[in-house]
């Protein structure tokens, strides 16, 4: 029994608890625009002051959310601040901030941790703080349950601590945040009440699970079941190009299968802020315990070559037609990295325009979701989206179809290119100037 937890759960069900958003990128949005438009008053807070300024301008800077959603919100009485102090007016602070590795590929938990250092001066009894970053089991019990107990508070009777891991999935059209399951772990059987409670308004199905590790497992099991898949079917595809076999068409064969079958599709590697890193999140964490996770580290080689081999499929293509890689001149046809978004986060095109330049190929870009090559914490490139017209691509000895965008008129791309290496399977049908890579 708890009284905080008992008015806590009262004022969310009552919707009369103000809710802090931590982190207003691709999943504190969306989460902020779903919980003020259910009419909960909420206060975001970002340490980027570019952020805050246009939110409160009434203006979105993610491609998919339009301008007139965030003009809803603060209609509806949402703000943005850098002040953490604004945490104090808070009832329940959902964190959603990014959980990247290192350069030796091991969790950097840094943005996790600051943010609740932060957040310390201003925890009170009543609170309800909620982790969404994906991050190894043990996170929240290790790293957040000292720092929010630091002041005093007592976990599970003053204070109450969830974890919740997000699962979002931009710019897909049939799934939005009220209708993707939310599993919610609880560090007390009382923090999981009221993380049901914070998130039963907002989503159609809480699923509950028996603590903040078994949530924080769920999510990298969900991560990693994609990356091996995916691992899998990459290499299925060399083996394939090989044997002179079309590796899409035989997805697309094996999918007809109704049970034991989920097609998962070849390409130039993995790309987000999810499949390419939470592995590895799981990997670290095993070594604490003397366990190699084998399975899981292979795939992830298999997926990291995968830039390497569409650059390679890309230097035979250029020497079946006399040309040298050297000074060439390739386009890269979409660079955020999945398709009808503009999230670049972890993008395998930008790696392979990377490996191009070392290798001193003149490399351009085009995508109309990234009109401009946005600043980026390991990668720069001073370009510009580059029209696509028939003019243009006949000034491009190859391009690399990297991620199929719905916007790009392949009839046009295929017409015009003297080379197209196609990363994506959209060219089923043999062409003399199409490598499939």
């Amino acid at each position: 029994m708890s009284i905080h937890k008992d008015a806590l759960v009262k004022k969310l069900e009552s919707k009369e608890a103000v809710i802090g958003i931590v982190g207003l990128g691709y999943v504190g949005l969306p989460l902020m625009l779903r919980y003020s438009g259910i009419g909960f008053r909420v206060i975001g807070i970002d340490i980027d002051n570019a952020k805050v300024d246009a939110l409160n301008k009434g203006e979105s800077y993610i491609a998919h959310i339009a301008a007139s959603r965030i003009a809803n919100a603060i209609a509806s009485g949402f703000e943005a601040t850098v002040n953490f102090a604004r945490a104090t007016e808070c009832d329940a602070l959902i964190l959603c901030v990014p959980t990247p590795l290192n350069k030796y590929r091991e969790p950097d938990l840094s943005y996790v941790t600051n943010t609740v250092e932060a957040l310390k001066p201003y925890f009170r009894a009543g609170h309800l703080v909620s982790l969404e970053s994906t991050t190894y089991p043990g996170t929240t019990e290790e790293e957040l349950l000292p720092r929010v107990e630091a002041g005093g508070l007592t976990v599970g009777e003053d204070v109450f601590l969830v974890y919740s891991p997000e699962r979002e999935d931009p710019g897909n059209p049939d799934f939005e945040t009220r209708t993707i399951p939310k599993i919610v772990g609880g560090h007390t059987a009382n923090c999981r009440d009221a993380g049901e409670a914070l998130y039963k308004p907002a989503i159609d199905q809480v699923v509950l699970v028996s603590s903040t590790k078994v949530a924080e497992m769920t999510k990298l099991l969900e991560n990693i079941h994609r990356a091996v898949n995916i691992g899998l079917v990459n290499e299925m595809k060399i083996v394939a190009d090989r044997m002179g076999i079309d590796i899409f068409e035989v997805v697309d064969a094996a999918a007809t299968k109704p049970f034991g079958f989920t097609p998962y599709y070849p390409g130039p590697g993995l790309g987000g802020h999810c499949i390419p890193i939470d592995p590895f999140y799981l990997t670290w964490k095993a070594r604490e315990y003397g366990l190699h996770t084998r399975f899981i580290e292979l795939s992830g080689e298999v997926n990291q070559a995968m830039p390497e081999y569409v650059v390679s499929k890309l230097i035979n293509g250029l020497n079946e037609h006399g040309k040298a890689l050297k000074n060439s001149k390739v386009l890269v046809l979409g660079i955020a990295y999945k398709k009808n978004v503009g999230d670049m986060r972890e993008s395998p095109s930008v790696e392979i325009m990377e490996l191009l330049e070392k290798r001193g190929v003149i490399v351009g870009y085009s995508d109309p979701h990234v009109p401009h090559f946005p600043k980026m914490r390991e990668h720069h490139f001073a370009l510009s989206s580059e029209p696509l017209s028939s003019d243009n691509l006949a000034n491009f000895d190859a391009v690399i179809l990297a991620t199929d965008h719905d916007c790009f008129d392949y009839d046009m791309i295929l017409a015009h290119s003297r080379l197209v290496i196609d990363t994506r399977g959209k060219y089923r049908t043999p062409a003399q100037n199409v490598i499939k890579a």
